[in-house]
């Protein structure tokens, strides 16, 4: 799965938005819990499912915004995670 920007008017477009807020501080406590979040291991399967079949070109059109929207919450908590590394940081 390739990289790929959020279209700005996506739900998790706005939501990366207001993670990404300065002027909202995480708690070193919330941090490590935005730390642990991860996809069930079913997700991860339906993941991997949907990458196989689109390497393969036979993703149908419903399965393709399935895929884009695992991609996109991917992005999202990589954003969120990466917040929460450096607050983390920042208290020891």
């Amino acid at each position: 799965m390739g990289s790929k920007a959020i279209p700005a008017k996506t739900e998790s477009a706005i939501l990366a938005r207001i993670i990404q807020s300065e002027e909202r501080e995480l708690t070193p406590e919330i941090a490590r819990y935005l730390l642990s979040m991860k996809l069930t291991e079913s997700d991860e399967d339906r993941v991997n499912e949907l990458s196989e079949k689109a390497r393969a070109g036979e993703l149908t059109p419903e399965e393709t915004h399935e895929l884009e929207g695992y991609i996109h919450i991917g992005f999202l908590l990589g954003v969120m995670q990466s917040k929460a590394r450096r607050i983390i940081r920042g208290t020891n």
